[in-house]
């Protein structure tokens, strides 16, 4: 009995080890089986969330490249490199151009700008905006937003009627009301940069306002209409038989720009909508704007025109602004 009495306990014994093992190891089992889900769930969740992070870094990191007009420095020749790869008669003569600037010029970075049809006044704005010049001599004696009053009321050009806002074709009636708009926030934005004495200030908030594609056409069309203004003065002070600078001779010289009408509808409305600055439009912008624009022309290295100034013979206070272009259609800023 005592013999049956141990065998017995050891099988119980055996039995409850067994069923503790088995419910053991099926805990083990669904605990190693649920912490692989987990797992699983986890790695991809992460996978998910960092796909979704880097498309929406991507997305904001493009957004703001689209709409920051005038891009950070970058180095030259850095630049030079990525843009003038090969061996092409073409690409030789850039890069040398650009190594010209670096080394004799002393040009260490470029702010690339925006490519459109009106990266040619966006890049003689921001370098006015940046440097914080201040108004014109002929700006700070006239309201110059009474300037569209003047030319449609005083001086009876009812022909203003007809000017374009870049892509946006006739506005009739419309126009006087939007040129001032343009012009009043060009006297508001231009006196607020000129009374910043903090170089970085400025910088800040011409990244700001170089950013806002609204703004910045408001800008560039009060630029043009100080362009035509210019044109509409010397036209009338050369039937006066006035002497005039011989630049404007020149432009009234040309069958499509023979009086202020014919420049407005044959040159002045296409900017911004179906081309950009043309060199004689260089010259008005530089005339009246009082600075005077140097121009490196990389396309002509090696020639006399490889450097250029508008206009040619500028008085000697009006700060000097400089651009780069390799081909006289898009132009960046030179950061010396």
């Amino acid at each position: 009995m005592g013999s049956d009495q141990v065998h017995s306990w050891i099988l119980i014994t055996s039995q409850a080890v067994s069923t503790v093992w088995r419910i053991t190891r099926a805990f083990v089992m669904m605990a190693v089986s649920l912490l692989t889900a987990s797992l699983c769930y986890f790695r991809r969740l992460h996978l998910y969330l960092g796909h979704r992070l880097k498309w929406w870094i991507g997305y904001l990191q493009r957004k703001f490249k689209r709409n920051l007009s005038v891009e950070a420095e970058v180095d030259l020749l850095g630049y030079c490199a990525r843009e003038w790869k090969g061996e092409t008669p073409r690409a030789k003569l850039m890069r040398k151009a650009y190594e010209e600037l670096f080394w004799r010029h002393h040009i260490k970075c470029v702010r690339p700008v925006k490519r459109d049809n009106y990266d040619a006044l966006r890049s003689v704005l921001f370098q006015i905006f940046s440097q914080g010049l201040s108004f014109p001599s002929w700006m700070k004696e006239k309201d110059i937003v009474k300037l569209p009053e003047k030319l449609l009321f005083s001086q009876g050009c009812n022909w203003i009627q007809q000017y374009s806002f870049g892509p946006e074709k006739y506005t009739g009636s419309n126009v006087f009301g939007k040129l001032r708009k343009c012009v009043e926030l060009l006297k508001m934005r231009w006196t607020e940069f000129s009374g910043m004495r903090d170089y970085h200030k400025r910088g800040s908030m011409c990244n700001i306002l170089f950013s806002d594609a609204i703004l910045e056409y408001k800008l560039y069309e009060a630029l043009k209409f100080i362009m035509l203004y210019q044109v509409t003065e010397m036209y009338e002070q050369m039937k006066t038989n006035k002497v005039i600078p011989s630049l404007f001779r020149l432009l009234f010289s040309r069958e499509s720009s023979s009086d202020p009408l014919s420049f407005m509808m044959n040159h002045l409305n296409s900017i911004g909508d179906t081309c950009g600055l043309e060199q004689i439009d260089m010259f008005i912008l530089g005339y009246s704007l009082q600075v005077k624009i140097k121009v490196f022309r990389l396309f002509k290295f090696n020639s006399r025109d490889f450097t250029v100034c508008y206009p040619e013979e500028p008085l000697r206070d009006w700060p000097e602004i400089s651009l780069l272009t390799e081909n006289d259609r898009q132009y960046h800023i030179p950061v010396f």
